[in-house]
C-alpha cells in the first residue's frame, strides 16, 4: 500500500494542472486495474480534465464510493517535499498523501477484498478531478451517480484521531469585481475612480456578514487591484468564501453580498459566484455511522466517532441529493492542505478493512 502511494502521491496533481491530472489519471487507472482487475471508464470534461468511475457487476448502484485525486499543491512541490515514511512515528508524507491519495489506495484494496469474495455487483466508484475547486465540471456526474443508490462512502480523510465526518456546512464561493476609472496619479488623480479604495470598503462591508453563532463564516480571502503604481487603479478582484449549517443562511448571505452598492463614486460592482455546496445534515449519515460504529466494534478497530466540520466534499452533493452519505472513511492522520501532511501507515490497512465490511454489509 506504500508503494502504492508513493506512485500515486509522485504523479501531481494539483486542480488547475490539466496535464498533471491527466498523468495521474493514468497512474490511477493504471493502479486500479491491477488491484481490482476492473478497467475504468475516463469521463471527459469540457476544460481538459478526466474523471474516473469503475461500474462493478451489472446490477444498478446500491453502495457509491466517492473520492478526488486532484489536490491543493502546484506542479513542482514535490521536488522540495518529496514523499517519505517515517518509520518510528509511523507516518507517510507527501504533497496529497493525506488529502486524498491514501484514501484511493484504501478503495482499490477493500474492493479487491470484496471481489474475493464475490460481494462486487452494485458498486460503482467515481474519482474526480476537480473537487477542491469546487467540483464545477464533476458534480452532475457525482449526482448522476448517486442518483438510486442506498448509500454513498467518501473516502475524503478522517476528522481528528480518525473520526468520521458526519456533517459539513455547505460552501458558497463569489468574485466580487470592482470597476473604475483610471487616471494618472500624479497629474489628475481627481479624475479617476479608484478601485482598490472601493474594494477595501467592500471587504469590511462582506466580513460583517459572519454569524458565527450560527456557525456562518464569510472570509475575504484573495485579493487583486490596480497595474501600475503611477495610476489610479480601474479594476479590483475580491474572492469571497461562505460556510453556513443551513440553506437559510447561505441564502441569507447570498441576498447581501448582491446587494452590495458601491460606495466610491464612479466605481461600480459586478457579482459572480453563490452556492456551490448545500449543507450536509447529520441525518443524512446516522444511520450509516451506528453501522460503521458496528462494524469498527467487530473488527476490534476501537470505538469510533463522527463530528460535524466545516469544509464541504462531494459528499455535499450526494446527501443533497437523498442519499445517506457517510465521509471521512480515508486516511488517518492530519494537516490537510498543510506543509507536512501526513498519513497514519498502520490504519491504512485498518480503513481499508472497515470500507469493505461496510460495504459488504451494504450490499
Amino acid at each position: 500500500m506504500l508503494e502504492q502511494l508513493a506512485a500515486l502521491v509522485e504523479a501531481e496533481s494539483g486542480s488547475s494542472d490539466i496535464e498533471g491530472i491527466i498523468d495521474c489519471a493514468a497512474v490511477i487507472e493504471k493502479l486500479g486495474h491491477g488491484i481490482t482487475g476492473v478497467k475504468a471508464e475516463t469521463v471527459h470534461a469540457e476544460d481538459g480534465r478526466v474523471h474516473l468511475v469503475w461500474h462493478l457487476g451489472a446490477s444498478p448502484t446500491k453502495v457509491l464510493l466517492v473520492g478526488h485525486f486532484d489536490t491543493v499543491w502546484p506542479r513542482g512541490t514535490l521536488a522540495r517535499w518529496p514523499f517519505s515514511v517515517d518509520e518510528t512515528a509511523d507516518r507517510a508524507t507527501g504533497p496529497g498523501a493525506f488529502d486524498m491519495k491514501a484514501g484511493i489506495v484504501q478503495m482499490f484494496h477493500a474492493l479487491a477484498a470484496l471481489a474475493q469474495t464475490g460481494s462486487t455487483d452494485g458498486i460503482t466508484a467515481v474519482l474526480t478531478s476537480d473537487e477542491e475547486l469546487g467540483s464545477q465540471t464533476s458534480r452532475r456526474l457525482v449526482e448522476d451517480l448517486a442518483s438510486g443508490a442506498s448509500a454513498a462512502l467518501v473516502l475524503e480523510p478522517s476528522a481528528d484521531g480518525g473520526a468520521l465526518k458526519i456533517a459539513r456546512k455547505g460552501t458558497s464561493m463569489y468574485e466580487v469585481a470592482v470597476e473604475g476609472r483610471a487616471a494618472h496619479a500624479g497629474l489628475e488623480p481627481e479624475k479617476g475612480a479608484n478601485a482598490t479604495v472601493e474594494l477595501a470598503h467592500q471587504v469590511l462591508a462582506i466580513n460583517e456578514l459572519g454569524r458565527p453563532d450560527v456557525g456562518t463564516t464569510v472570509t475575504p480571502t484573495v485579493a487583486a487591484a490596480g497595474t501600475t503604481t503611477n495610476t489610479v487603479p480601474a479594476h479590483a478582484l475580491l474572492h469571497v468564501d461562505v460556510r453556513a449549517e443551513t440553506i437559510a443562511e447561505q441564502d441569507r448571505v447570498d441576498a447581501a453580498i448582491r446587494s452590495l452598492h458601491a460606495q466610491v463614486p464612479g466605481t461600480r460592482l459586478v457579482v459572480a459566484g453563490g452556492p456551490n455546496r448545500a449543507p450536509f445534515p447529520k441525518d443524512s449519515s446516522a444511520g450509516l455511522l451506528q453501522l460503521a460504529a458496528q462494524v469498527a466494534s467487530d473488527l476490534r478497530l476501537g470505538p469510533l466517532e463522527g463530528v460535524a466540520v466545516g469544509g464541504g466534499s462531494d459528499g455535499n452533493f450526494t446527501a443533497g441529493a437523498g442519499v445517506p452519505t457517510l465521509d471521512g472513511l480515508g486516511a488517518v492522520g492530519g494537516n490537510a492542505h498543510g506543509e507536512g501532511e501526513w498519513v497514519h501507515v498502520p490504519s491504512m490497512a485498518e480503513r481499508a478493512a472497515l470500507l469493505t465490511e461496510l460495504v459488504r454489509r451494504l450490499l
